[in-house]
């Protein structure tokens, strides 16, 4: 555990990849296999989910550090972390943390960390006040981090691939591919994922997304748009599917197994011919288009799916790219060709499914938009939140399917955000490093002369201008709700939002995707803002509705 707390000092305290790598490169040169092995699932976060209580932690750590409970809330209040907060707060014993030297991550996560979960409450309080005495400074904090299963820190996925490729000598492709799907932590696992052996596939396991970086420079930049293959960015949920011996895996891009989630594509997907891999888009679809996103998020997180939810939110993958075919990778070929094998393999799927069902085939190609210039492209482009879509996607003809991100190869270039002038109404202290300043804002737009809640949004402020919008809460303060405050309705932010829908739970009728403070409008006054009709009429136009 010293040795990883060390790491995690080493990654906070740098903010150059080169002193990240390095010192992951060194961990895991130096760690034993099942240490190795924990550290990675934690650092590509892979962390248990909270193990013990909120109220038992606060209170067993105000109990240990011999302090009342109003001391301790009001300490967190101010940390704004709970792990940070215990960390600080319990007073460390030099004895027995002397013990910690002695004792392994893989130890301390096997055996005293994971099994909480099973104990009773009075074992669980045993068991942190020694893990609490036992460890000290970084090591207690990342224990608590751990235990609270909001363990992370600034390192992605592809500096710790780049580290355990450097250390092993296995390429990186390798290693991020062997790191996809489902595996548990083990010294055997760690030694497979480094082992030069190229035989160890696990013929269930997707391969690692390619993801495509924002456009933010003129398109005109990228050449003649005939270099390009154009296609809608879909607004749904990024799928991987394989079909291999016989048997269908549908997996997310956060490496989550949906199979069971979406049965209505699962069947036809099972018609593909055995050694095909897909990359797409689920969607919840009706009548030959997609639907809200809003009516995707209905069907996520569900384990099973009732007749009424399947009938009312039909969902459809809309594929994009083949990566095998017959059992062949063709990653590495142009992105033409494999556009020619997906084509392929979906003839191949209508063909199969005419002669088996009769119900509408829930698998469709991603459409490529044919164009003469930038401008046509442009114009498809403003078309796009009419499709359902975030804006468009452009893919070098000649590009080959590789891992995470590689700027020239992949754009994603959306659709200017919708916005409107709202006022600041209600204010909520943050987390973290923004703990104890107001940060957490809801905004209300005019219906008549009232001012309805319209959406919350928490960025895109500077630090100078939080300490600005803090001060004023502070003193223009009319109501409290616990940590809520009502203030004067005085300030307009200007807020950006990437689509509207319908909605039954908000009390304006309507939610936003995605909102965020676009500039502080300190030129107008609260009579100024914008009014509900003028969202309702963003929602007609997106609809194209007069």
């Amino acid at each position: 555990m010293i040795r990883f707390a060390a790491l995690y000092d080493a990654i906070d305290a740098s903010t150059g990849t080169q002193a990240k790598t390095d010192a992951l490169a060194e961990y895991f040169a130096n760690a034993p296999a099942a240490d190795a092995a924990w550290a990675v699932a934690f650092l590509t976060g892979r962390r248990p989910k909270r193990l013990v209580r909120a109220p038992d932690l606060r209170t067993w750590a105000a109990e240990l550090a011999n302090i009342p409970d109003w001391l301790f809330e009001e300490s967190y209040a101010q940390v704004g972390d709970l792990a940070e907060t215990i960390a600080l707060l319990i007073p460390e014993n030099t004895a027995q943390s002397a013990r910690a030297t002695d004792i392994s991550l893989a130890e301390w996560v096997e055996q005293r960390l994971l099994p909480l979960r099973t104990l009773a409450p009075a074992e669980q309080r045993t068991q942190l006040f020694e893990a609490w005495n036992t460890l000290r400074g970084t090591a207690r904090f990342v224990y608590n981090k751990l235990l609270t299963g909001a363990f992370r820190v600034g390192v992605s996925d592809g500096l710790v691939v780049r580290a355990l490729a450097r250390t092993s000598g296995v390429e990186a492709d390798v290693i991020a591919h062997r790191l996809m799907g489902h595996w548990e932590p083990s010294a055997e696992w760690f030694e497979t994922l480094v082992s030069s052996a190229t035989s160890d596939a696990d013929w269930s396991r997707p391969y690692p997304f390619f993801l495509a970086y924002p456009l933010e420079a003129a398109p005109e930049t990228l050449g003649a748009p005939g270099a390009w293959q154009i296609e809608y960015k879909w607004d749904g949920i990024r799928a991987q599917l394989i079909v291999r011996r016989g048997k269908v895996f549908l997996w997310s891009r956060g490496e989550e197994l949906l199979n069971g989630r979406f049965p209505e594509v699962e069947a036809a997907l099972a018609l593909l011919p055995d050694g095909t891999v897909l990359d797409g888009e689920l969607l919840a679809w009706q009548d030959a288009r997609p639907m809200p996103f809003t009516a995707l998020q209905r069907r996520l997180n569900r384990k099973t799916v009732g007749k009424k939810l399947l009938s009312d939110v039909p969902v459809h993958l809309v594929a994009y790219d083949c990566l095998e075919l017959e059992g062949r990778d063709i990653r590495t070929e142009p992105m033409r060709e494999r556009r020619k094998a997906l084509e392929h393999v979906h003839e191949q799927l209508i063909a199969r499914h005419a002669e088996r069902s009769a119900t509408p085939l829930t698998v469709s190609l991603s459409p490529l938009i044919n164009v003469a210039s930038w401008d046509d492209v442009s114009e498809r482009r403003s078309e796009a939140r009419a499709q359902e879509a975030e804006g468009l996607m452009l893919k070098r003809a000649d590009s080959p399917y590789g891992v995470g991100r590689k700027a020239g190869e992949w754009w994603k270039w959306k659709v200017s955000p919708l916005s409107v002038d709202a006022v600041l109404v209600y204010a909520q202290a943050g987390h973290g490093r923004r703990s104890g300043l107001y940060t957490d804002y809801t905004f209300a737009v005019w219906l008549d002369n009232t001012l309805v809640p319209f959406a919350k949004a928490y960025s895109g402020l500077t630090d100078a201008e939080i300490r600005e919008v803090d001060r004023f809460v502070r003193a223009n303060t009319k109501e409290k709700f616990g940590p809520v405050r009502t203030v004067e309705p005085r300030l307009v932010f200007e807020l950006a939002f990437e689509g509207i829908q319908e909605s039954t739970r908000h009390k304006s009728g309507l939610a936003v995707r995605f909102p965020r403070i676009a500039r502080w409008r300190r030129d107008k006054v609260a009579t100024d803002a914008d009014s509900l009709e003028t969202v309702r009429a963003m929602l007609r136009a997106q609809r194209n509705e007069t």
